[in-house]
């Protein structure tokens, strides 16, 4: 299963497409999609969007998966995040590929096995599954890493294959929503 990983916002969209077969992940794609804060930002939207269908085309991933918006420290910047991540849903929905999405805490548990993670050993634990020899920058990429890592662990459990069967439910962790 090849599985496309997105860390959304606005000035940096972090994408990793990975590659899971038979619990062995590999590194296919990763980087960012970035834009700058002198654009107007309609026009940062759709640099987004292009982006990611770019990626999309390039990559040809079966499923994504999304971070849901969490927004405990910088609430100012929650709508423009929010219109980003919609712009990635479009393009995502516009390409036919299935949306799943997780909370910090779901990526910290799948990835380190313990929710309450600290960023470092997220992101070491996801140099190590790799078999990177660094972990890839800017952080959002290797964010987008470790959201498409949490997928794969998530995509063959009991919970995901039955939910999968209604092919309506995607979203993991408090209420499950459709999309």
């Amino acid at each position: 299963m090849k599985i496309l990983g997105i860390d959304p916002g606005y000035a940096i969209v972090g994408y990793g497409v990975i590659e899971y077969n038979a619990g062995r992940y590999s590194a296919v794609d990763f980087g960012a999609v970035t834009t700058d804060a002198d654009v107007p930002f309609p026009i940062r939207l759709q640099q987004i969007y292009n982006g990611i269908v770019s990626v999309i085309i390039q990559n040809d991933p079966d499923e994504m998966a999304i971070e849901k918006l969490y927004f405990q420290n910088n609430q100012k910047t929650a709508i423009p995040v929010a219109e980003a991540r919609g712009v990635i849903l479009l393009a995502a929905q516009m390409n036919n590929l299935a949306v799943s999405e997780y909370t910090p805490l779901q990526v910290k548990q799948a990835v380190t096995g313990y929710g309450q993670a600290k960023k470092n050993q997220v992101m070491e634990m996801m140099k190590r599954l790799l078999k990177l020899d660094s972990v890839p920058k800017p952080d959002d990429t290797a964010d987008a890493l470790a959201m498409a890592i949490c997928h794969a662990q998530c995509a063959g459990t009991k919970l995901r294959s039955l939910l999968n069967s209604n092919n309506s439910v995607r979203t993991f962790g408090g209420s499950f929503n459709k999309i």
